[in-house]
């Protein structure tokens, strides 16, 4: 045996992978024919440099030997030989390729038929919203000027009742202010009720309990157009007897008592038949004046009292 060439069973035949080197094959290495283990695809398998792109079936690119670089390359920019686009092969690009590159040249590029839908359903959205909003604010426009118009459109109104201190709503042009006894500013255990009929005042609510010392009512009255002279009047009823109360305007004690006197001539104890009115002269300041009636030591306050009112003047019984 010569030295250095042991044969076909030296170590390079021992390496499947021999027949890819130039030393492998000067010694005579050859791929293997389905052995090994493996499928028969892997007999596929070719040296390094043997499988160029670009020729068809059957052809062989010349090999080199093993670390040298084949001069077969073209210079840049220009085709290279061993290298063609599938395209290029018989047949055509792959059937995969070719599906895909069908419909006018779309491919598989972003859904832009369903985008193009999505954008027209939210720009149609929006426009809706605008007319809705539109729309309602027309119908409110609308409901306004119905109501300046005098329309039927209803208006909650609120009722209010005057505050125990202060006087009832301005009266009308020519008139002075009137209260009724509910509105009074009530102090000293006075209160109201209305169990007796023949009130005149609304809802036929009167003060009662004004018959001790110390209870009275008080009217904060606004409007008054000037200084001068007034009549006061006051709406009572008494138990078929007379009565007194005490006066007090602007803080001043009238000299004259408010007199409570049985002017209706009702039987003793029957207060629903003593319904009558008295009077005071005073003296007014133009704008808010304070007037009191209040039930003092001396006094006889046995009577319920109804409305108060004004009269422009010392006009005597004629308020």
């Amino acid at each position: 045996m010569t030295p250095g060439n042991n044969g076909a069973s030296t170590p390079e035949d021992d390496d499947p992978f021999g027949y890819l080197y130039a030393d492998g094959q000067a010694n005579g290495a050859q791929p293997p024919s389905g052995g090994y283990g493996y499928p028969g695809s892997v007999n596929r398998v070719r040296a390094v440099g043997q499988r160029q792109y670009g020729q068809q079936a059957g052809q062989q690119a010349p090999t080199a030997p093993y670390g040298q670089v084949t001069q077969q390359q073209g210079a840049y920019g220009q085709p290279n030989a061993h290298y063609a686009a599938p395209e290029t092969l018989p047949g055509g690009a792959p059937a995969g390729r070719q599906q895909a590159q069908g419909g006018g040249g779309r491919g598989r590029g972003p859904n832009t038929k369903g985008l193009l839908i999505g954008a027209i359903a939210v720009v149609a959205a929006v426009v809706i919203g605008i007319s809705v909003a539109m729309l309602g604010d027309k119908g409110d426009k609308g409901d306004s000027g119905d109501k300046k118009a005098g329309g039927t459109a209803s208006t909650a109104t609120q009722s209010s009742q005057p505050s125990p201190s202060t006087t009832d709503t301005a009266a009308p042009a020519g008139e002075l202010p009137k209260i009724d006894a509910k509105a009074l500013l009530l102090g000293g255990g006075a209160s109201t009720a209305s169990d007796v009929k023949g009130a005149k005042a609304d809802g036929g609510v009167y003060v009662t309990n004004f018959n001790n010392v110390g209870a009275s009512v008080t009217w904060n009255v606004n409007g008054i157009p000037a200084d001068g002279k007034y009549s006061l009047y006051v709406g009572y009823t008494v138990p078929g007897k007379d009565g007194t109360a005490t006066l007090t305007v602007n803080g001043t004690v009238s000299e004259q008592p408010a007199k409570l006197k049985n002017w209706a001539g009702g039987p003793e104890g029957d207060y629903e038949k003593g319904w009558t009115k008295t009077y005071n002269y005073i003296q007014l300041n133009k704008g808010t004046n304070t007037i009191k009636i209040s039930c003092e030591q001396g006094n006889q306050c046995d009577a319920y009292l109804d409305q108060l009112w004004l009269v422009k003047g010392w006009v005597g019984s004629g308020g």
